[in-house]
């Protein structure tokens, strides 16, 4: 929901999990913002994702949506998230602490 997403403190709240934003995806989250404003300037909707047909509902977009966009690509959405855990350690702090809070991952799984 949009108000899970704290733009000041650079944080998104997913499942009740609060994790801070990096500098790409909150340049993403931005930039999907200001189209979102932009394409459906009246939607009453509050979901962070929305599209042509849950513009004027109250409904959120369906997974389907999502995945339909990645299909016949190399890249899926389970790629594009490990390559993303696999990167943060690289750009950023490489504890396994900072990749639990950052992907919400238990502790051991992140020290593996």
């Amino acid at each position: 929901m949009l108000d899970d997403l704290e733009i000041g403190n650079r944080q998104l709240t997913i499942a009740g999990h609060t994790r801070p934003l990096d500098d790409l995806t909150m340049k993403l989250l931005l930039d999907w913002l200001e189209h979102r404003r932009q394409r459906w300037p009246n939607t009453a909707n509050l979901h962070l994702l929305i599209n042509n047909q849950t513009a004027t509902k109250v409904g959120r977009a369906r997974n389907h949506w999502i995945t339909a966009t990645l299909r016949g690509q190399d890249a899926t959405l389970e790629r594009l998230r490990v390559d993303r855990q696999l990167e943060e350690p690289l750009t950023h702090r490489p504890g396994p602490l900072h990749l639990a809070e950052v992907f919400g991952l238990d502790e051991k799984t992140a020290m593996r």
